[in-house]
């Protein structure tokens, strides 16, 4: 069951809190992925971190995107090993909200597809699927957020992401993007 508390921003709900759900899985998505970051999220991260005094020194990758960097066991950088809990919980990625739900942008058709990672690798994923409801709340938030990181990103930096794969995913909508602030992918 998804619990109904929502994580804040600025005065403004960003995604439930599923930390009943994540704490307890064994796949860990907070290990071996690069969360996408914007120079906004990125300056965004670095004022909380600032704020809530949580010393890190030049905490983001730079490489054919931005990313948080990963520790010696492949953990991103703001996963804190004891709590098992995002550091940055109410600043996090986009991506990272958005999560279980992906996106890939389908140049042939101008469209963004959105895409439900299986529950094989995250049980959220599966919960949310069957409480069609929650579902249907996670993707306002999971679109909006999706969407913003994607305005945010340069073309290059998103053409190398829509090209990473995203195995045992099955894609349950499109949308069409606005052409004027979003060029699709090479």
């Amino acid at each position: 069951m998804c619990e109904k508390m929502s994580v804040v921003t600025s005065g403004k709900p960003r995604q439930n809190n599923f930390f009943n759900v994540c704490s307890n899985c064994p796949n860990g998505c907070c290990r071996r992925v690069r969360p996408p970051l914007t120079q906004e999220r990125k300056k965004i991260i670095l004022s909380f971190l600032e704020a809530n005094n949580i010393k890190m020194t030049d905490p983001f990758e730079e490489r054919e995107y931005s990313y948080p960097k990963e520790t010696a066991e492949g953990y991103c950088i703001f996963w804190n090993k004891t709590s098992r809990k995002c550091q940055v919980q109410p600043v996090k990625p986009e991506t990272c909200v958005a999560g279980p739900v992906t996106f890939d942008i389908n140049s042939r058709t101008g469209k963004i597809e959105w895409w439900l990672k299986k529950e094989t690798v995250c049980p959220l994923a599966g919960a949310l699927y069957k409480r069609r409801e929650d579902l249907s709340y996670h993707m306002k938030s999971a679109k909006t957020e999706i969407l913003r990181l994607v305005k945010g990103l340069s073309q290059e930096a998103l053409h190398t992401i829509v090209t990473i794969q995203e195995p045992d995913t099955f894609k349950i909508d499109e949308d069409s993007l606005d052409h004027k602030s979003i060029v699709a992918p090479k």
